[in-house]
Formats: C-alpha cells, sequence, structure tokens
C-alpha cells in the first residue's frame, strides 16, 4: 500500500481588496455595538457637546456680542469643528487600549488586512463624530441658533467635517501605536488640540485686534479654515477657498501620518 505524499500547501499573506472592506466593515461594526456594552460611551459624545454650547453660548456670548443669539452663529460652528479634533483623539484611545490589552495580538492571528482594524476604528469613531455633530446642532437648534442656508449646505457642512476629521485622525492613530498607555495619547490631544483650537477664528469673529504674529497663526490656522467653511455653509459667507485649504491640510496630515501609522502597526507583528 502506497500514501500518496502531499504537497504543502502555502497560505497567502495577500488579501483582496473585497475581503479587505469586509474586514473592515466587520471591525467598524465591532466598535460600534460595544456602545451597547458601555453606554458611558455614548454618553460622553452627548454630554460633552451639550456643556461646551451651553457654557461658551451663555457665558461668552453676552460679554463678546452682547447676546447669546449674536454669538451662537459665530461659536456653533466653531464648537463644531473643535469637537471634531477632540473626538478624533478618542481613536487614538480607543486603538492603545486594544493594544494594551491585547486585542490586537488576536487580530494579528487571524487571516485579515493588517489596515482592517486601524480603518474599521476610524470609520465607527467617524460615525459617532457624527452623532456629536447631531447633538450639538440639536441643542443650538433649542436655545436660538438657525440654519440661514438650506439643508444642502447643511449635508455638505457634515460632509466637509467629517472628511476633515477622518484625515486628521491618523495624527491620533499614530500616536497611538507608539506610546505605551492610553492616557498619553489624552496627553496629546490637550497638548496639540487645545492651542490649535484655540488659535483659530472657531470662538471670534475675527482677528482684528490680534497681535501681528498671533493673528497670522490664527488666519492660516486650518481649523480656521475648518471653522470659516462651517460658517458658510450654516449661516451665509464664503465657502469654497476655505473648504479647499482645510481639506489640502487634512489630506497632508493624513500623507504624514497613515503611512507612519501602518508602518508602526506591523513594527508591532
Amino acid at each position: 500500500m502506497t500514501t500518496a505524499a502531499l504537497a504543502p500547501q502555502t497560505i497567502s499573506k495577500r488579501v483582496s481588496p473585497g475581503t479587505t472592506a469586509r474586514n473592515i466593515a466587520t471591525l467598524a461594526w465591532r466598535n460600534l455595538v460595544q456602545i451597547k456594552h458601555n453606554p458611558m460611551e455614548l454618553l460622553d459624545l452627548s454630554i460633552q457637546p451639550i456643556m461646551f454650547v451651553l457654557l461658551f453660548a451663555y457665558v461668552f456670548g453676552p460679554a463678546m456680542e452682547g447676546s447669546v443669539e449674536r454669538y451662537l452663529p459665530i461659536v456653533i460652528p466653531g464648537i463644531i469643528a473643535q469637537n471634531a479634533l477632540f473626538a478624533g483623539m478618542t481613536t487614538g484611545f480607543g486603538l492603545n487600549t486594544d493594544i494594551t490589552k491585547g486585542v490586537f495580538d488576536r487580530f494579528r492571528s487571524l487571516p485579515i488586512a493588517r489596515s482592517a482594524p486601524l480603518i474599521g476604528r476610524i470609520i465607527a469613531d467617524t460615525a459617532k463624530q457624527a452623532w456629536s455633530m447631531i447633538i450639538l446642532l440639536s441643542v443650538g437648534f433649542a436655545i436660538g441658533f438657525r440654519l440661514k442656508t438650506d439643508v444642502l449646505a447643511l449635508l455638505v457642512a457634515f460632509v466637509l467635517l467629517l472628511t476633515f476629521a477622518v484625515l486628521f485622525s491618523w495624527t491620533s492613530v499614530y500616536i497611538a501605536m507608539k506610546v505605551n498607555e492610553p492616557e498619553k495619547v489624552q496627553i496629546f490631544g490637550f497638548v496639540v488640540i487645545f492651542p490649535l483650537s484655540f488659535l483659530s477664528t472657531a470662538f471670534i469673529k475675527s482677528t482684528d485686534g490680534i497681535p501681528g504674529p498671533v493673528a497670522w497663526l490664527m488666519d492660516n490656522s486650518p481649523v480656521t479654515h475648518l471653522v470659516e467653511a462651517m460658517r458658510g455653509l450654516l449661516v451665509g459667507g464664503p465657502v469654497l477657498d476655505h473648504a479647499l485649504i482645510a481639506l489640502l491640510w487634512g489630506v497632508g496630515i493624513a500623507a504624514v501620518f497613515a503611512p507612519l501609522s501602518l508602518r508602526a502597526f506591523k513594527a508591532r507583528a
């Protein structure tokens, strides 16, 4: 009796585009359904925007514009943009938590696309940012903010904000790959996002009266261009130039940090 020799089987390390898309969708859904087991996460996404709108509107509004109603068209787009930047930091925080808990070690043992855990997390957090923007606008409408354009412009504002947020979130992904504790990702957020958001026109009408070098930084900040485009889409004003510059900033940021993030992720394997 003879035994046929079996040819050794090789397992391809390459994943087809269709499989990659399914991997990304599966992991994005995993990150979203976690809210069911951790409802405090959704509460954080809801309470913080409400607090920011009420505090800025009622504390700074009367002092800066004479009334809450006159300040709302200025501050609502600014808070929406700032909130998107801070929400992007939660992407890095969640990724680093998965890494430190060993979840990514299990991902690496599966025949899935290497980029799927990173992109899946970004997509899931983008959906959460959309929820935050809806909360911000709802609170704004409740206290007197009014859309002065139309529904199409509002939808474009959503797309613009979420696109910039996705591009910018690669910075927090890279930090998450390089640090060994989730808290260090939060430190990065406070050190970078706070100055970046306040060195902009997010909470003021213009930079008139601000010292020259600081005014130049504010006028040329990507956050300023994002905020001004959002204002134009929500309450009227120039949009195209500001939107294009904001997106160019976002593409440039992603072009630097996305490859670095993927390289750092592979280095952990």
